[in-house]
């Protein structure tokens, strides 16, 4: 469970991977870990710890597609965006997806039940389409599975 944002506890993270080799990818996940995103005043205070401007620090947060400024919902639901997926169907799947639940890529549902994300490659192609559901995966996803994933999770 995700906590509120709190300067002094975000000092820890950053104080923990001091005199670590490449330290920025490492402190976000676990800023994101224990905040559920990277918080904007996060941003500047990283930049600062590690001699970096804001722009590169947000640079590298915009880059990442498993970053969020914003917390996740409840669910997270990654569907993957790759080749083989698409040949499978795997685009009207998505618009179904996206349809149901009334959200946008990287959208939250209203009441924040559950986030839809893209993904690109799973190394689920042999069951395309894929997703990932709260990190399980999930193949050979079709109009009746998509129904009862949202069933399954309460939608």
């Amino acid at each position: 469970m995700p906590t509120a944002w709190n300067e002094s506890r975000a000092s820890e993270i950053i104080r923990r991977h001091e005199g670590r080799e490449g330290p920025l990818l490492p402190i976000l996940h676990d800023v994101q870990a224990e905040f559920g995103c990277i918080p904007a005043p996060a941003i500047p205070q990283i930049a600062t710890a590690l001699n970096l401007t804001r722009a590169e620090v947000h640079g590298v947060v915009s880059f990442y597609h498993d970053f969020r400024e914003a917390p996740a919902g409840r669910h997270v639901l990654k569907l993957c965006r790759a080749e083989a997926c698409q040949s499978m169907q795997g685009e009207a799947l998505a618009d179904q997806v996206l349809r149901h639940f009334g959200v946008a890529w990287g959208g939250t549902t209203p009441d924040g039940h559950l986030t839809v994300e893209a993904t690109y490659c799973l190394g689920l192609c042999a069951c395309a389409p894929s997703a990932l559901l709260d990190g399980e995966p999930r193949g050979r996803l079709t109009t009746a599975s998509i129904a009862a994933l949202a069933e399954e999770i309460g939608r």
